[in-house]
């Protein structure tokens, strides 16, 4: 009797250990509880992500408009909308605008300088340090609508702080220079993010291999390039990516020249407005919203090679 039971106990002993195994996480959970403590988020990212991509995906299958019949009783127009996008000669030119308000704001200016920032300020302590921190933190808190009315005051023609500086009263720095004037203001506006995330990338690289750098006789330079920038090619991947994907879909520069004069600083976020908005035409305004989200997966997919390949060379 004993050893019949022996086997009978194994096998329950056995499926009890394995239906808990299965049925917890490592916080002991379970599925069931787990899956409702990410349920809310889940939520979220459906309301406000998942269905408003859908939508945007329908109405720019169709002709749906602001005003008229087309608002009321919208028709299904397949790719046609597509093909006007990529037919006229307005899409391809605020694309080549966005990608250099990119390339000029984000890669080089943002990501750049955000850099030379954390690498200058790195060891500096008392009152320097806290007006460099505060600065680039008081761009970052505040809100775009003021940042866009402060740089307004300071390039405004008739009245602006800059040209009372230089003594050139009357120069439109607005008009004559519409993409470096928002350029400008996006790297003073947004370099906040790229020094913390640096600065807390410099932190951990060991001071032990900078001295060692330092006393080979390799320049501050050469440190950074030699030692520093290996070991944090990740953040830097990272902060590329993300200010990348911000710059590209920001609206702001709306707030300093409305995408003019004459269209010159009319960025792919503008052109849509322009065109769903002002123009009425949101069908053709969510197809360019659909490529415009074609491009940034295309973007963070390049981004997320360079860092999977970073990683393959690390293991």
């Amino acid at each position: 009797m004993t050893a019949g039971a022996g086997p009978t106990m194994t096998r329950v002993r056995g499926r009890n250990t394995g239906a808990v195994a299965a049925d917890q996480d490592a916080a002991g959970l379970g599925r069931w509880r787990a899956g409702l403590f990410v349920l809310p988020a889940l939520v979220l990212i459906g309301v406000f992500l998942v269905l408003p991509a859908l939508w945007t995906i329908y109405l720019g299958a169709t002709d749906f408009q602001l005003t008229g019949t087309a608002a009321a009783q919208p028709r299904i127009v397949g790719m046609d909308n597509l093909l006007s996008v990529f037919s006229g000669g307005g899409f391809a030119g605020s694309l080549l605008l966005t990608l250099e308000y990119v390339v000029g704001s984000a890669v080089v200016g943002q990501a750049g300088l955000g850099l030379a920032l954390a690498w200058v300020m790195r060891d500096r302590r008392g009152v320097l340090r806290r007006v460099v921190d505060a600065v680039v933190l008081l761009a970052w808190i505040l809100p775009n609508s003021v940042v866009a009315f402060l740089w307004i005051a300071l390039l405004d023609r008739d009245s602006g702080t800059l040209n009372a500086l230089l003594g050139t009263p009357g120069f439109g720095w607005l008009l004559r220079y519409p993409m470096l004037s928002i350029i400008v203001f996006n790297i003073w506006r947004g370099t906040a993010f790229s020094q913390m995330l640096y600065s807390a990338a410099l932190a951990n690289v060991p001071r032990s291999q900078l001295e060692t750098a330092r006393l080979t006789g390799a320049t501050p330079w050469r440190q950074l390039w030699d030692v520093v920038l290996p070991q944090i090619r990740g953040h830097v991947l990272t902060n590329l990516l993300l200010v990348s994907l911000w710059t590209f879909n920001d609206f702001t520069p709306f707030l300093l020249t409305a995408g003019g004069p004459d269209h010159r600083s009319e960025t792919l976020p503008v052109f849509v407005y322009v065109t769903a908005l002002t123009g009425g035409q949101l069908g053709l305004g969510a197809a360019i919203s659909f490529v415009m989200l074609l491009v940034n997966l295309v973007i963070a997919f390049g981004y997320l090679r360079l860092l999977g390949r970073r990683k393959d060379g690390a293991a």
